[in-house]
């Protein structure tokens, strides 16, 4: 059981502390920003995040500054997450992660060059909400339950850890349940994933077919998914990652169906029976 964590004082990144946010929702363990000493280096009840210049993670220490210079992007965050064994689905589901390592182990112009975006837009994507905790957490020099920085690093390391573990048995749930279909369009082959209505109800449908899509590999393939809304009865259906053949503006005058986005993304239908849903995601595509 960690009692305590220790990571470096000073300025803060999104990795340091949203490893600190994961450790307070596991431990609730006091944390100190200096610094840490030999004894707590070896101590496996301290952990040491992104300081100390040593990852063993038998001890609790999670630091990459040592990596060699050609080391793939590691960060503080990505090795408590390997730890946890929870890394692999965070790199499937949490698209923030790879620009975080990337952007604590390169800086912001390998980062903007690798993402294949100007330099600028790295700091354009910065949100206020993430600017006021980190900067926060930065001015403290030791953090412990009650005080309101800790408290909301409490509720974000939570909602990780329940997204990831829920991201998974969500994935298991639509494995159990999912259909794939194949729809000739004319000369194109148009394939779509449908998820039945079921009991108990699939608990955020889309989300969860999307991240079946990126556990199972099928990122190229599918076009369209098809699932239950959760605001009535009949099914959404959106196309998959924008793909460009698809445009569900077409079928906004269907007498089935009562909401169609402008962009064209994503239609609601009262329809529930799979051929008429097949009908509709074939309108869509643009020939």
């Amino acid at each position: 059981m960690i009692h305590t964590i220790v990571t470096h004082p000073g300025g803060a990144h999104k990795d340091d502390v949203l490893a600190v946010c994961i450790l307070i929702a596991l431990h609730g363990a006091r944390v100190f920003r200096r610094d840490p000493t030999p004894d707590e280096l070896a101590d496996p009840a301290v952990a040491i995040v992104d300081v100390g210049g040593s990852h063993d993670a038998a001890l609790s220490n999670f630091d990459h500054h040592h990596f060699p210079r050609e080391h793939e992007p590691t960060c503080a965050l990505s090795l408590l997450l390997m730890h946890l064994e929870l890394y692999d689905d965070a790199l499937k589901f949490c698209d923030w992660l790879e620009p975080a390592e990337w952007f604590d182990s390169r800086g912001p112009k390998r980062t903007a060059e690798w993402l294949g975006v100007p330099r600028r837009a790295i700091s354009q994507l910065n949100s206020p909400v993430d600017a006021s905790l980190i900067r926060r957490f930065a001015k403290a020099t030791a953090l412990a339950a009650g005080d309101p920085v800790y408290e909301f690093m409490r509720i974000v390391g939570e909602d990780m850890l329940e997204d990831l573990h829920q991201a998974r048995k969500r994935i298991n749930f639509v494995a159990e349940h999912v259909q794939r279909w194949s729809l000739d369009q004319g000369a194109d082959t148009i394939e779509a994933l449908y998820l039945p209505r079921t009991e108990p109800a699939a608990a955020e449908p889309s989300t969860a077919v999307h991240n079946y899509i990126r556990a199972e590999g099928l990122g190229d393939t599918i076009a369209a998914i098809v699932y239950p809304d959760r605001r009535g009865p009949g099914y959404g259906i959106s196309r998959f990652e924008d793909h460009p053949k698809l445009d569900f503006c077409q079928v906004q005058d269907e007498p089935d169906v009562h909401f169609a986005h402008i962009s064209g993304f994503v239609c609601k239908t009262t329809a529930t029976e799979p051929e008429r849903l097949k009908s509709l995601v074939k309108q869509g595509w643009i020939d």
